[in-house]
């Protein structure tokens, strides 16, 4: 693939991974709304590395370490915002968590996480386009 073409597959499944997100919250599942908003984060981030270097991204979930490579200002809020999904991602992927996890997601706390993903994303995306 070109570097176009591997942007637009970034693009595609984060865009996927963000409908999924939304479909998760549709359906009261939580946990999901918050690991897929991840996911879109995670591979939005990974279209703009390919756009910014020409190269395949690290191999890291880690959002925020992945983002600190593009010489780009972020806000504070932005910048915990990463850490705290890059937290549920590693937290969520061990069961023992996900029980204790899944109390702590209220409807409004997935909501709240759903719409500063979508506020992100909408800012990582016109840095590519």
């Amino acid at each position: 693939m070109n570097k176009q073409e591997k942007i637009e597959y970034w693009l595609d499944i984060s865009d996927y991974d963000l409908e999924t997100a939304t479909s998760m919250l549709s359906s009261a599942r939580y946990l999901y709304v918050v690991f897929m908003c991840q996911q879109a984060i995670e591979k939005i981030i990974k279209a703009l590395y390919i756009h910014k270097f020409d190269s395949d991204p690290p191999k890291s979930h880690n959002l925020a370490f992945i983002f600190q490579m593009f010489d780009i200002q972020i806000s504070a809020e932005i910048s915990s915002f990463l850490n705290l999904l890059s937290a549920h991602y590693i937290q969520n992927r061990y069961p023992d968590y996900k029980s204790r996890l899944s109390t702590t997601l209220s409807k409004d706390k997935a909501e709240q996480y759903l719409k500063q993903t979508e506020d992100v994303y909408k800012w990582l995306k016109s840095l590519i386009t």
